[in-house]
Parts: C-alpha cells; sequence; structure tokens
C-alpha cells in the first residue's frame, strides 16, 4: 500500500507538522521507534522562552562556562570523544557565539516564536486542547553579579509590557523559595509563555489519532532506498517495506538515515540533557516558570506538579540517568533556594539536537524531490514546533521549493 505522507519521527516537530498536512486535507502517517511518551518533547520544561532570552551560542558563553567549571556549577559537560565530528560542530558553536549572530537569531525567534504562540493559542480554541497553557512570562533570575549588570545595560529603557526589573519584595512573591541574600537581581520578561509539554504531545497525539492520522509506533527504520531522485521506500528494522508520496524526516538529534543514504551531512549534535519532576510545598511554587540564567536551571510550575530541566553534556551517547548529574542539579538548585522536602520525583534524560547556531534544519531535500527535513529544534522543539510544521506543511502541501519559501530562507540552518 503506498502512503500519501509518511512523517519519520514523533516528537513534537513530527505531531506538528502531521497536524498542519492533516487540516489540508494530506493522509498522514507517523513512524515513530517508541511511543512517543519518552521522547526529548515529552521531557522537555515547556517554557516557550521565544522572547528576551539569549541562544545558546551567545558572546560569553565559553567563558561563562568555564569560569561556572570552576566553581563546580556548570552544566556543560564535553565528553573525549574520536568522533571528529563533535570537534568540528564545538568550533561551529564558537564562531556563531558573536554579537551580530546573537542579534539576526534573537530576531528570528521572536518572529517565529510569536507566531507559534499564536498557533498554540489557537489550537486550544478550535480543537479544544489541554495544554495548562499561560502566557504569564519567564522570570530570568541571575546568581552572578557580571551577567546580571551586562543584562540591565541592554534593558535601560522603560516597557510595560515586555520586562519588569524586580526588586527583593517582588522577587520573593514570583519565586517563594529564592534566597534573596545570594541573589543578584532578577528580570521578569513577559512576552514568553508556558504549558505542560507531556501534555501537549499526548493531547496532540490523541487529536491527531482522532482526526484519522497513522500511528505506527515502537518501529525503527533503519533504511531507505532511493531511486531516481525520489525516495522508492523506507525499510524498518522489522523488514516492513513502506511507500508514500512524500517523507519527512524529523527524527531529532539522529542524523544516519540522512547521512547515509541521503548523503546528507546534517551538522548538528545530540546533547544529553536531564529533568525532575516532582512535588513541592505549595508555598514554595513559582508563580511562572523562572529560568536561573546563570545555572542553566529552569523550574516550570504545573497543574500538578514542577519541573526542573538543566544539563548539556556534548559527545555522550549514554541514555541512561546519572545519578551525579541530578545531584549535581538540585546541589546548584538549593545553593540559592531555600531547602524544601521534593515528592514523588520523576527523573528523564534524553538528547537534544543541536545545531551550532540555534538554528533549525528544515526544507526539501535538494536532490531527493520527495524529502523533506524538519529537525535540529535543539531544547526549543515545543517554542517552535507549530511554526515549522506549519511552514513544512505549506512546502509540501504546495509543491513549493526552498526558493519560494522566504520562511525557509529565513529561518532554515541550511540557508544560514
Amino acid at each position: 500500500m503506498k502512503r500519501d505522507v509518511i512523517i519519520i519521527g514523533g516528537g513534537i516537530a513530527g505531531l506538528c507538522t502531521a497536524y498542519y498536512l492533516q487540516k489540508s486535507g494530506r493522509k498522514v502517517t507517523i513512524i515513530d521507534e517508541a511511543d512517543i511518551t519518552n521522547s526529548t518533547s515529552f521531557g522537555n520544561a515547556g517554557l516557550l522562552s521565544a522572547f528576551d532570552k539569549s541562544p545558546l551560542s551567545c558572546p560569553g558563553v565559553v567563558s561563562n562556562t568555564l569560569k561556572l567549571m570552576l566553581k563546580g556549577q556548570s552544566p556543560a559537560i564535553i565528553h573525549p570523544t574520536l568522533d571528529f565530528k563533535i570537534y568540528k560542530w564545538l568550533l561551529n558553536f564558537i564562531k556563531n557565539s558573536n554579537e551580530k549572530r546573537t542579534k539576526k537569531t534573537m530576531m528570528l525567534f521572536e518572529k517565529y516564536g510569536e507566531i507559534t504562540l499564536n498557533l498554540y493559542e489557537k489550537m486550544i480554541k478550535e480543537d479544544n486542547l489541554d495544554f495548562d497553557y499561560y502566557r504569564d512570562g519567564m522570570l530570568s533570575v541571575f546568581t552572578e553579579d557580571k551577567s546580571y549588570k551586562e543584562r540591565l545595560k541592554k534593558y535601560n529603557y522603560t516597557d510595560d509590557e515586555r520586562f519588569k526589573i524586580f526588586k527583593k519584595d517582588e522577587l520573593k512573591e514570583y519565586l517563594p523559595s529564592a534566597d534573596i541574600k545570594k541573589i543578584k537581581g532578577a528580570i521578569l520578561f513577559k512576552k514568553n509563555a508556558r504549558f505542560d509539554s507531556g501534555r501537549v504531545m499526548l493531547e496532540l497525539k490523541k487529536h491527531l489519532l482522532d482526526a484519522g492520522v497513522e500511528f505506527i509506533l515502537n518501529e525503527k527504520i533503519d533504511s531507505i532506498r532511493i531511486e531516481n531522485n525520489e525516495v522508492k521506500h523506507i525499510i524498518s528494522s522489522k523488514s516492513v517495506f513502506y511507500e508514500a508520496e512524500h517523507f519527512i524526516m524529523s527524527t531529532g538529534y539522529k542524523t544516519a538515515l540522512a547521512s547515509k543514504y541521503c548523503n546528507k551531512d546534517l551538522m548538528m549534535t545530540p546533547a544529553k540533557g536531564y529533568s525532575i519532576t516532582f512535588e513541592m510545598p505549595k508555598e514554595f511554587i513559582p508563580k511562572v516558570s523562572t529560568i536561573f540564567n546563570d545555572l542553566f536551571i529552569v523550574m516550570t510550575p504545573r497543574r500538578d506538579n514542577v519541573r526542573f530541566t538543566s544539563k548539556l553534556e556534548i559527545g555522550s551517547d549514554d541514555p541512561a540517568i546519572i545519578e551525579k548529574q541530578i545531584d549535581s542539579i538540585k546541589k546548584n538548585f538549593f545553593e540559592y533556594n531555600q531547602t524544601f522536602e521534593m515528592n514523588n520525583e520523576v527523573y528523564w534524560s534524553g538528547f537534544r539536537p543541536l545545531t551550532p547556531n540555534d538554528i533549525p534544519l528544515i526544507g526539501r531535500d535538494e536532490d531527493v524531490n520527495n524529502l523533506t527535513y524538519c529537525m535540529g529544534l535543539g531544547w526549543l522543539g515545543m517554542t517552535f514546533g507549530p511554526a515549522l510544521g506549519s511552514i513544512i506543511s505549506d512546502l509540501v502541501v504546495n509543491d513549493k521549493k526552498n526558493a519560494q519559501s522566504d520562511d525557509i530562507l529565513m529561518f532554515s540552518g541550511f540557508y544560514q
């Protein structure tokens, strides 16, 4: 049986692309090697941080990381490896960590972040989806005096709709767990939003199933057969052949299919991260999603619990939850917060697909006519998922070339 559109990968990029393709009248099949409930998207913090948050590759990131390493608080770990591609990625990352690139990236983040929030809100309203969604801002907390003063230089004006610089008593209202004496400062950036990422994934999956999208789960795609510049079929580890009019590769950090069968050298590396989901005393629950700017810890309140996310391990392919990394997250957090009991803890680890300039890899393959990519979203998959899904859907439904899509030319790492 020849299908219409097959999406390889059921993360947020895959689900959102399926959502808009289905809305456009296409018949969609999603094939995923797991069941989506332990994907990187599922373990996301739930902070939609397109506004007033620097990308990972920004000026000073290398020196600041080294400084935190000396203090034993660095979220970044680079494991020794013989994989030359990782060192190539690191060199590109350092090259992109400049003021000009950061300014351009943040402008793109704002454009597509606003589109995404509008699309999430439209999903919630039109399809009655429960995302536990709030657009109530992002609290950025600074534990280093230098980084706080540098940020204040950029926000030395008044814009009540965009941000508010907090006094100590105002910080306590929003982050009651804070050890005020150790916090250097805090700014509420009002344009950001938050939700429960796991709930979003499950709600989207249910909606898509009800809308007729086919899910083939726990099925790993091992190879691709290309003939006459088109994907003829893909083959699973169970030796099942799948044919389709069009294929969308949304495989997260996994690039083997693209490199081995499509001769596509995707500049992307897996970065391992962790989350801790737990219950905490009501009097300490933060009012909004909070990022500890100098510790790379995000803390997001949810309907039934709270979630931490942190850590950035480069050069690791070990999916296991390492206890010392969990302990490190807790130690760094409680260094600047009052002690409280974390109940019913659930740990998670996964790999974020990072590009060296924080720009996703989206667009049609220039040699394989019926293959499109939608990957490389790093930890910002939830922040841009719907925007990218709508862009890819437009590309496929209207049979556009990359050059005919302004969005691809602006927001694809293939053209940056």
